[in-house]
C-alpha cells in the first residue's frame, strides 16, 4: 500500500507542477504577446511541429496534467480506476516522452519511476512460475 502511495504522490507533482503550473507560467507569454519574449530560445523540441504549435502544447500539457492529477487521487483513495488511469498515464509518458526532448526526460524519469512502483505493489512477489 506504501508503495500505491509514494506513486500517486509523484503523479501528482508530475501532474500539478509539471503539467499544469507549466501551461499556467506560459499563459501571461501568450496574452501580452510572444512576438515580445522569444519563447523558441527558451524551450525546444526534437520535433518542430511542437515548437511551433507552442499553443496547442499548452492545451495538450493542461489536458495531461489535469487527467494525470485525476490519475493520482484515485490512486492515492485506493481506488482501482485510480490504478488504470495512472497505468496508461505511465505506458502514454513513456511513449511520447522521446518526441519531447529535452523535457520529456524528466517526464520520463517520473513516469517510468511511479510504473515501476504501481507494478512492484500490485504484483507484490508473486512469480510468473509456480
Amino acid at each position: 500500500m506504501k508503495k500505491y502511495k509514494i506513486a500517486s504522490i509523484l503523479m501528482f507533482i508530475h501532474g500539478a507542477f509539471m503539467e499544469v503550473g507549466g501551461c499556467l507560467c506560459l499563459i501571461p507569454i501568450f496574452v501580452m504577446g510572444s512576438d515580445k519574449f522569444d519563447i523558441n530560445q527558451y524551450i525546444s523540441f526534437i520535433v518542430p511541429y511542437f515548437k511551433d504549435n507552442m499553443n496547442l502544447m499548452l492545451v495538450m500539457g493542461a489536458i495531461y496534467g489535469i487527467v494525470r492529477i485525476i490519475g493520482a487521487v484515485g490512486l492515492w483513495k485506493n481506488r482501482m480506476w485510480g490504478l488504470v488511469l495512472s497505468v496508461i498515464n505511465c505506458v502514454v509518458t513513456m511513449a511520447l516522452m522521446m518526441f519531447m526532448l529535452p523535457a520529456g526526460i524528466m517526464d520520463g524519469i517520473l513516469a517510468t519511476t511511479a510504473l515501476i512502483l504501481i507494478l512492484i505493489q500490485y504484483f507484490g512477489n508473486k512469480k510468473i512460475i509456480e
